[in-house]
């Protein structure tokens, strides 16, 4: 049973370097490296006699692979296709018909797929003409990942072979707040209102993906609206949107907006397909009950949240707290811990927040499940600050380092 995820584009000298590092463990009695061997070996060889050869095989099925050697292919195979090695991967692939449809990367169940997918998600388009020569018949799904990926060229390369949108194209795209993509769809006879049996339609995904991106996330909204979809004339919507226009709008009839907290149900509308389980909103705080600057961290809306400090909101508003306790944070607990620390390289946001009297020492009591990651526990922080919410935060992918820093530097304690 794989334990460990086989990279994108895998470094055979990096794994190599990492089987002899199991190894040297194994022979030193290291617990972890003992329970690799035991675990992933299928003839579990006493650790005193194991072999390099016995560290690269559990190792390569640690990662979800069947065997070194077909580790090694991986790395080859997708070695050639990243550097555009046309004629490298055409011999491969006369050695191994096989390779033709089998993963990429030799691991079950990942999604960029055979090959030819795996060239469309880097628009190799060179690859994809030979690929297609060869045989390589997984057009459809090379389409969906070019179109994922807005990668245009390859797109419109598959589009000639003769692949079609899928009812479910655009999900790719709008998981990506990939414009280009989408619209490439929409061009071509993709359903901006297609509803899965699932639920999660296109608009929905847009805002429940994990991605952050606001330039992507207003041209596909904007896009999505263009072929039909309603969106709601509503001030989350339109701080979804990025439009001033509109929250300027909404602001001129109502003016304690900027003081306002708003529901899941507001921030997340069901009249679009978002869920009403409230975990599949990919956040790491509650938003709902939150205020729009709340909203504003969350998804990386720096020219909206300027926009609502030049206009008075108050940066220390907490969001509403629940019958149970939990609750209350404000918008800088947003910036040490959110789904957006996985992308975002600096602390600008908290700079933002702290320079406009942000506190660094209020204290709340938070709860939260994430979903899709190796713990969907649902955790609870008692009386904790910013810095000590991101100090106990049990998955730290998600706690930005930086913003812990400079949070520390303007007072904040732990």
């Amino acid at each position: 049973m794989s334990n460990r995820h086989f990279p994108v584009h895998p470094n055979l000298r990096q794994l190599k370097n990492q089987a002899k590092d199991l190894l040297r463990g194994i022979r030193r009695g290291d617990p972890d490296a003992i329970g690799d061997l035991q675990q992933h070996h299928p003839e579990q060889p006493d650790a005193a006699d194991a072999k390099l050869a016995d560290a690269q095989l559990a190792l390569a099925r640690s990662y979800g692979l069947p065997s070194w050697p077909r580790l090694v292919l991986a790395c080859e195979v997708t070695d050639a296709i990243c550097h555009d090695r046309v004629s490298r991967l055409r011999e491969l692939m006369i050695k191994h018909p096989s390779l033709l449809t089998e993963s990429a990367r030799g691991t079950v169940g990942e999604n960029w797929g055979p090959p030819m997918s795996y060239a469309a998600n880097l628009g190799r388009t060179r690859i994809i003409e030979m690929l297609r020569q060869l045989g390589a018949a997984d057009l459809d799904h090379a389409f969906d990942r070019a179109c994922l990926q807005g990668e245009l060229a390859a797109a419109q390369q598959l589009y000639a072979m003769g692949a079609r949108p899928k009812p479910t194209a655009l999900l790719g795209p709008a998981e990506t707040l990939t414009p280009n993509g989408m619209a490439f769809l929409l061009e071509h006879g993709a359903d901006a209102r297609y509803v899965p049996d699932d639920g999660g339609t296109p608009a929905a995904l847009v805002l429940e993906t994990y991605v952050r991106g606001p330039e992507g996330k207003h041209a596909c909204l904007e896009l999505l609206a263009q072929y039909g979809v309603e969106l709601p004339d509503t001030p989350t919507m339109a701080l979804h949107r990025g439009r001033i226009d509109l929250l300027e709008a909404h602001l001129g009839r109502d003016p304690k907006l900027l003081s306002r907290v708003f529901s899941h149900a507001e921030i997340y509308p069901q009249s679009i397909g978002c869920h009403t389980d409230e975990s599949l909103a990919l956040n790491t705080r509650p938003i709902g009950g939150a205020t729009l600057l709340h909203l504003c961290v969350d998804y990386d809306e720096m020219a909206m949240a300027r926009w609502l400090l030049a206009h008075g909101v108050d940066v220390n508003a907490h969001a509403e707290v629940g019958a149970d306790g939990f609750g209350g944070h404000t918008a800088l607990f947003g910036c040490v811990v959110a789904q957006s620390q996985r992308m975002r390289k600096t602390d600008d946001f908290a700079a933002l927040l702290l320079d406009h009297g942000a506190d660094p020492n209020v204290r709340v009591s938070l709860r939260k499940q994430l979903r899709f990651v190796g713990d969907e526990l649902m955790h609870e922080y008692r009386d904790v600050t910013p810095l000590s919410w991101g100090a106990k935060f049990h998955d730290r992918e998600f706690v930005s380092e930086k913003a812990m820093r400079l949070v520390e530097t303007r007072g904040g304690r732990a």
